[in-house]
């Protein structure tokens, strides 16, 4: 009887993983190490946000935004994301 919270905390204890597979995680060989695919998205992601910050300056554009900081972090994350979706996703 005086188990019986520990009993019900089971699930949730147990709840992050879940999401586990017997697979294993998205990685991919590079010069004989294993390195997680996220790396590869968020390198994207920075890539892709610094070459907008590049044609945002050489068109004007980065003049009318007010946040910048927010407006380039948001479009890098958008971009890993969206990437990781089509290359590793469902």
């Amino acid at each position: 009887m005086r188990y019986r919270p520990f009993l019900r905390a089971i699930p949730v204890v147990f709840l992050p993983l879940a999401g586990c597979k017997v697979a294993g995680a998205p990685s991919f060989p590079i010069a004989g190490a294993y390195f997680p695919s996220w790396m590869l998205c968020g390198v994207i992601g920075i890539v892709v946000a610094v070459g907008l910050r590049v044609l945002f300056l050489a068109t004007d554009i980065d003049a009318m935004l007010r946040l910048r900081l927010f407006t380039y972090v948001s479009l890098g994350t958008i971009t890993a994301l969206l990437f990781w979706l089509l290359a590793f996703g469902p």
